[in-house]
């Protein structure tokens, strides 16, 4: 109850392998037990590991999917936007070869269709990870089909009715409708229906300057497109650190993105040779252009309609269904994890959620999602990569940091690689080394990342990681030196004179 309702496109061997194995035309739903310890609804990432861990720990365990096992991260999300970054990341190396001394006679050219079809084969080879008949093997009661609350403690779906002693809501969230005039009226993409794509648009409007929105823009400006991001905001990555996004919207901009941003009264209608005519206010220019795609990169919507919600007692709002901090809806029987219910949408953050509701809801855990450390990244080139606390949030907060941040320009492997824009900056509690925020922009941050989420959830603190030896030449170095700055603020005057007093007696 996770992915898009949208049918595979195009139907070809690699769709009907990943459809097979994840949505199968011939599963049999089994007998139901005569109760379970827990019953999932929504097979995507949160509810997938909830299934799984819960199976593994000896627990009687039934999980429900409406549309396609491995929700939007395998079919519509992670695994193919992801793919289409590497293919773009491979036509901008061959384009940029030459300041590395190396020639390649010709015209770098695209091949579209080939890229979406290695897109498409990529992710059936991953399909089986999330499959039914996995699931099953794993002592999963797999059900394909709609599930709706009847109860309290009952679910049903295909005709069959369901006990649990506790369920878990994991049916996730979906792309919706901005309020842009026009906008009913007009053919438009979104991340559920992009990856159908088999022909290259010559020109491409993209709407939103968000992670999604940023990633996609780049990627097409790289095959060849057009390509026009949109952003009502002053900026892109409206939630990210500014001069992060100073560098980005640069790289985005030599890669041939056109961004107007500010952007104001934006209106669409259907074009009169094909394709979508848009009109909008940037500055004080006004734009009146045709596009060959509209690309809507804004919105998501939790999936709460049809679940038989009220009647479970759960409540729910615009924003999902409510949960406590220990992800215990107004049910105590029944929890929620994942986008359905959380401001993170990430794959990893719905996979810890599910973790946390297996120890909560079989366990009596007192396990709290407030405590869960969660980075993020943006897959653009150069990522952007975040975690904690921002200056911002931490103003707000009354939190006094301090901060520290190590140029790319002044690390020897990003200069050699030719990835030198960037920084990784670090904020700490003021006069201490706790690290309570961090944001990283590099070529792989969204790698580099994980040792700042690391030390956060281990309360290690900045100066330890000064002390530990990094290899070298790399660009996680760049962390190391972040440690080196901070610990030189402890050699403060009283402590340099102490020194020098000191060394001045060795010399006698």
């Amino acid at each position: 109850m996770t992915a898009t309702s949208v049918p595979l496109q195009p139907w070809d061997a690699h769709n009907r392998r990943l459809h097979a194995h994840v949505a199968p035309g011939d599963w049999k739903n089994p007998v139901p037990a005569k109760r379970y310890n827990l019953v999932v609804i929504g097979g995507g990432t949160a509810g997938l590991v909830t299934a799984a861990g819960a199976a593994g720990l000896g627990a009687k365990v039934a999980l429900i999917e409406r549309h396609l096992l491995g929700g939007d991260c395998l079919n519509v999300g992670c695994v193919p936007s992801k793919a289409l970054i590497r293919a773009a990341r491979a036509a901008a190396e061959a384009r940029q070869a030459k300041a590395f001394g190396v020639r390649i006679a010709g015209e770098i050219t695209v091949d579209f269709p080939a890229v979406m079809e290695r897109m498409r084969r990529l992710r059936a080879d991953l399909s089986p990870h999330d499959s039914a008949a996995r699931f099953r093997e794993l002592g999963v009661d797999v059900f394909l089909g709609e599930g709706k609350f009847t109860g309290s403690d009952t679910l049903a779906v295909g005709g069959q009715t369901l006990r649990f002693a506790r369920a878990a809501i994991a049916t996730g969230a979906r792309a919706s409708a901005p309020p842009i005039k026009g906008l009913g009226e007009v053919p438009y993409l979104t991340n559920e229906t992009v990856f159908s794509l088999t022909t290259l648009p010559r020109r491409l409007l993209v709407v939103g300057a968000g992670p999604i929105g940023c990633e996609m823009a780049q990627a097409f400006a790289r095959f060849g497109s057009q390509v026009t991001l949109v952003e009502s905001a002053a900026g892109i990555l409206p939630r990210e650190d500014r001069e992060a996004a100073v560098i980005l919207r640069a790289a985005l901009e030599r890669d041939g993105v056109r961004l107007l941003c500010d952007g104001k009264d934006l209106t669409v209608a259907r074009a009169a040779e094909g394709g979508v005519r848009w009109q909008l206010i940037a500055g004080t220019t006004r734009h009146d252009e045709a596009a060959d795609q509209l690309l809507v990169a804004v919105g998501r919507a939790a999936n709460v309609e049809g679940l038989g919600l009220d009647v479970a007692g759960v409540a729910f709002g615009k924003k999902g269904v409510e949960v406590n901090d220990r992800l215990q809806t107004t049910n105590s029987r029944i929890f929620a994890c994942g986008d359905v219910c959380s401001r993170f949408q990430f794959t990893h953050a719905a996979d810890f959620m599910a973790r946390i509701v297996i120890q909560n809801a079989l366990f009596f855990g007192r396990k709290r999602a407030s405590a869960l450390t969660i980075p993020w990244a943006t897959y653009t080139s150069p990522e952007v990569a975040h975690v904690g606390l921002t200056p911002a949030e931490a103003k707000n907060n009354g939190v006094a940091i301090d901060t520290f941040t190590q140029p790319l320009a002044k690390v020897d492997r990003a200069i050699l690689d030719g990835e030198d824009e960037g920084f990784v900056r670090i904020h700490v509690r003021q006069g201490t080394d706790e690290i309570l925020g961090a944001t990283i922009v590099a070529a792989h941050a969204g790698d580099l990342i994980g040792e700042i989420s690391l030390a956060m959830t281990h309360r290690i603190g900045l100066g330890a990681i000064g002390a530990a030896i990094h290899p070298y030449p790399t660009q996680a170095e760049a962390i190391r030196k972040v440690g080196d700055l901070y610990n030189r603020t402890r050699l403060t005057p009283t402590v340099q004179r102490l020194f020098s007093k000191w060394l001045a007696w060795q010399r006698r």
